[in-house]
């Protein structure tokens, strides 16, 4: 006679996933007024109302953290991946000029593992708190036979607001405007598929010496977010478009909020590229065209603002502890970043 099955047997523990939820529901629920209910009931109750908004926008965003969290796992990190995740999420938000407002999450693995999920949601909502965000939800799924143990796919969905006479879209920049590049901290959460791959070719690099610190401590920084230092120029009407520089590089994220009849003309002999980017290209031997479409190159964000604007945003963005630079400028064309110059590697 066959064994007898269960869902226990069948490899989805409940009792184990309902204790790692209830864990992470103390992690997450502190009491923030702007939600309703509680963490546990089948959807969010979040309050609708916007003081200090004559006509609020909602903005919406989904976000994953990439193959990052593979290395992120690998190495015993699990709530850096938190920070990853909410920090690329918020970027995305708040160069529409938004004030970011509700987060949730969604958790998929084959296997729960306590220690791990409740260390991932606890990162989430560290950063969140970080960003005057509140993770108010979210979703943990256990599939076995669907995704191998000891993986985990993790996404994000972001809500937040913004007057409409407000929105930062890139349609008030002119010809003559200036960009600026806002100093990343090294590769946020792109690329990571080819640098495991390089530390696969060469395992000694992850221990070398970069930056005070090692190859793997520098790769493994969070992403760096952008909102706190930039909120206060919202409103500033020199300020005219901002693009968040993850995969693709300059070249496909800045081109998003071209007007039409416009490019913008980058000198890549203006990039700071920081040490890290010239160690993957030459331990990599990545071509410098390949370098550009992967990694953001040390400018996590462009800004695009009027010259008059160039001195006042750079002295405000440095007094919150983020270098700003003028890297190019917009010209008439057709809605493409053009390069010029070499990088200096």
């Amino acid at each position: 006679m066959a064994e007898a099955l269960s869902y226990a047997k069948s490899g989805v523990n409940i009792d184990v996933t309902d204790a790692a939820k209830r864990q992470m529901a103390r992690t997450v629920d502190r009491g923030d007024p702007r939600v309703l209910n509680r963490v546990g009931a089948f959807a969010s109750l979040l309050e609708g109302r916007f003081e200090g908004y004559r006509h609020p926008i909602l903005v919406m965003k989904t976000e994953e953290p990439g193959s990052k969290q593979k290395l992120a796992l690998a190495l015993g990190r699990p709530k850096s991946i938190g920070f990853d995740l909410v920090n690329h999420l918020v970027n995305d938000l708040m160069v529409m000029g938004t004030e970011p407002l509700y987060i949730q999450d969604c958790i998929v693995c084959g296997k729960i593992e306590p220690e791990t999920v409740t260390a991932i949601v606890a990162g989430i909502a560290d950063a969140c708190r970080e960003q005057g965000c509140v993770l108010c939800g979210g979703e943990t799924s256990v599939q076995p036979g669907v995704v191998a143990d000891g993986v985990y796919v993790l996404t994000a969905c972001g809500v937040g607001v913004v007057d409409r006479e407000r929105i930062i879209d890139g349609s008030r920049i002119r010809e003559g405007d200036t960009v600026l590049a806002l100093a990343s901290n090294g590769l946020h959460t792109n690329g990571y598929t080819l640098v495991r791959k390089l530390l696969e070719r060469s395992p000694k690099l992850g221990s070398q010496a970069l930056d005070g610190e090692t190859f793997m401590d520098v790769i493994m920084r969070p992403h760096q977010c952008y909102y706190k230092a930039v909120r206060g120029l919202f409103g500033d009407e020199g300020l005219k478009g901002m693009a968040h520089i993850t995969g693709g590089g300059i070249q496909d994220n800045l081109n998003r909020i071209l007007p039409r009849g416009l490019d913008a003309a980058v000198d890549l002999a203006l990039l700071r590229v920081p040490p890290v980017f010239r160690l993957i290209m030459r331990e990599g031997s990545v071509p410098q065209a390949d370098m550009l479409r992967t990694f953001n190159m040390g400018a996590g964000l462009t800004a695009v603002c009027s010259p008059d604007a160039v001195g006042r945003f750079t002295a405000h963005l440095a007094g919150a502890g983020c270098a700003a630079y003028p890297i190019g400028r917009i010209v008439q064309g057709s809605q493409k970043v053009v390069y010029s110059g070499e990088l200096k590697v």
